[in-house]
Parts: structure tokens; C-alpha cells; sequence
């Protein structure tokens, strides 16, 4: 199916409407906020890793309040066990049979937060669900209601019990963004409103999730010319010979890189992806899957520099009309 420019109009004004649901809650972040919107409508997993008190669980909240569907909260502790994410099986005596109760990640958008703070072995039990959108437990398998979306935050500064994400699990997460501190203008229009202590509630769901999976369907149809995929390609092979990378792209993120490329695209009313849709969403899909090694991080070297090197390298491809 080939989008028509009037479905693109359409995404445009529908995604714009519910950013600005959003932005009720988080001011002044506009990149931020159409970032997590790009990542739920791409059917992906969002990572906020920021410090403390900018904002990253209003965000959160306010994005499952946009969804008319069920929403999950997790507060992740070093005593959390897997069975209190995903559910657990018990025996009922009355119709004398086992029966699943399922866990709090059984909701349209889940918020995990402090992710970092749980054990391996709980942290672990979200892999299935992020990657296959379902949860086995006993051998039985359940799946999650769609769309799904798992919003994890976790704090970079304090390490103190707390457990680094495995690369296998961080790299289930589309996106990873930051949400960062608010410039003077938003910081003097929340602090005249202090005495709203929880501005996610002022957001209101607009859409249901039929909705976002419509969009998200429409989104897989964006065309995305062969030297497009050329390019995402060629930056792959870039980090993956980077000689201050130990981990480059896999082939999971360029796949994502091109979903959310699509998803980008359209949200700006076009039909097809552009070199820059690629350059715009390069921090946010490549930071948290590029693994430095230790001789670039004793010489202070960020993965962010080793991204922009990345893009400064790898030539684009030329616009073409028809793009």
C-alpha cells in the first residue's frame, strides 16, 4: 500500500494534536516529547536516562494518559522478583485448577521506573515481553495487549545498588533520550503553576489504541528509497569498524532505524524518508547500542562523538526528486 499525501496530512495533524496532549505535562521539550511519540508509534521501547527531577516520569505518565488503554506502573526495587512484573500462576481451590493472574506489565503502556534498581534476573523478565510481546510463564504462553510500550527511566549519576542493563536488553529499547532541565521560559511557567504537584494530570487520552496501532500500520508504508537503505547501512559498517567502538549497530538497530525513520517522516506530512530523518534520530538509536571501548573511555572519548564522527563520515545520498 502506497501512502496517499491526504493520509500523510492526516498523521501530521493527528501526531502534532497529541504531542501537544503531552507537552500539558512536560513544557518546554518539544524535540523530546515528538521523539517518545515517534517511538510509539513505531511499536518500540523507550529508555529515559536522566537525572533526578527533570521530568522523565511526568513524561512518562503523561504518554500513557494520552492512550485510551490500560497503563502499568512499576517501581523497580533490588527485592522486586520477576513473578511481581509478569504475573504468577496459583492454584484455586475452588475450581481446583491453576490459574494465571497476570502482573502489571500486562497494560497498553508500562512504566518501569528506575529500571536499574532491580536485579538482573528481574530485569530479565521484560526481555520476552519487549521483543516477542508476550510473557511465558509455566509454559504457557500470554500475550500483552497491542499496542505495547514499555517507558523505563533510570538514573545515570548514582550507582549505588543499582545494576547496569545488559546489552541485550538495552538494545530492545528503540529509542534512549534524556529529557534534560527546562530552558528559563518553562521553568518560570512550572514554577507559577507549583501549586500543581502532578502536571501529568492535566493530560487527557485522546486516541485509543486502535488508533495508534492505525497509525503505526500507515507508518510501515512510508517509502524509503533503496539509497536510503544504502546509507543506514553504510553507518552501520561505520561503528561496527569504529576503532573506539568494541560494540557497533546490530542488525536489530538499523532495523529500527529504519522504522522510526518512517515513523519521522510522516509526522512531518511526507510520504517518504529523507536523509535527514536518518541524521535527526541518529543520538537517540545509536547511543545506547554503541559500546566504547577502554581505551576510548580513559581518554574521554562519548559515544555521542563517536556518533557525530560517524555521520561526518559516512556521505549521504543526494536528493532525488520523488523523494
Amino acid at each position: 500500500m502506497t501512502v496517499t499525501q491526504d493520509q500523510a496530512d492526516w498523521f501530521a495533524q493527528t501526531f502534532a494534536q497529541l504531542v501537544a496532549n503531552v507537552e500539558k505535562a512536560v513544557l518546554g521539550k518539544h524535540h523530546v516529547v515528538r521523539l517518545a511519540m515517534t517511538c510509539l508509534l513505531s511499536e518500540g521501547h523507550l529508555l529515559l536516562e536522566d537525572v533526578p527531577g527533570t521530568g522523565k516520569t511526568q513524561l512518562a505518565r503523561a504518554l500513557s494518559g494520552t492512550v485510551q488503554g490500560t497503563h502499568g506502573r512499576i517501581q523497580f526495587t533490588p527485592d522486586l522478583l520477576p513473578s511481581d512484573v509478569t504475573g504468577v500462576t496459583i492454584y484455586d481451590p475452588d475450581h481446583k485448577r491453576f490459574e494465571f493472574h497476570p502482573g502489571p506489565v500486562f497494560a497498553t503502556i508500562v512504566l518501569a521506573d528506575e529500571i536499574n534498581r532491580a536485579s538482573p534476573k528481574t530485569q530479565s523478565a521484560l526481555l520476552e515481553v519487549m521483543d516477542e510481546g508476550r510473557v511465558t510463564v509455566d509454559g504457557v504462553a500470554h500475550p500483552v495487549p497491542r499496542p505495547f510500550m514499555v517507558v523505563a527511566t533510570q538514573n545515570p549519576i548514582e550507582h549505588s545498588g543499582t545494576y547496569p542493563l545488559p546489552e541485550a536488553q538495552v538494545d530492545r529499547f528503540l529509542m534512549r533520550t534524556s529529557v534534560g532541565y527546562p530552558d528559563h521560559e518553562a521553568t518560570l511557567a512550572i514554577l507559577s503553576e507549583a501549586k500543581n504537584r502532578d502536571r501529568s494530570s492535566l493530560v487527557t487520552a485522546i486516541v485509543t489504541p486502535n488508533v495508534i496501532a492505525d497509525m503505526g500500520r500507515l507508518a510501515d508504508e512510508v517509502h524509503v528509497d533503496a539509497a536510503l537503505l544504502s546509507y543506514i547501512s553504510g553507518i552501520a559498517d561505520a561503528t561496527r569498524s569504529h576503532p573506539s567502538l568494541r560494540l557497533g549497530l546490530s542488525v536489530r538497530g538499523c532495523l529500527a532505524y529504519v522504522r522510526c525513520a518512517k515513523t519521522w517522516a510522516l509526522s512531518q506530512g511526507r510520504t517518504h524518508v529523507v536523509p535527514d530523518d536518518v541524521k535527526i534520530l541518529a543520538e537517540p538509536i545509536l547511543s545506547h547500542r554503541l559500546l566504547l571501548d577502554s581505551e576510548a573511555q580513559l581518554g574521554g572519548v562519548t559515544v555521542d562523538q563517536v556518533v557525530r564522527q560517524v555521520l561526518a563520515d559516512v556521505t549521504p545520498p543526494a536528493l532525488r526528486a520523488g523523494w
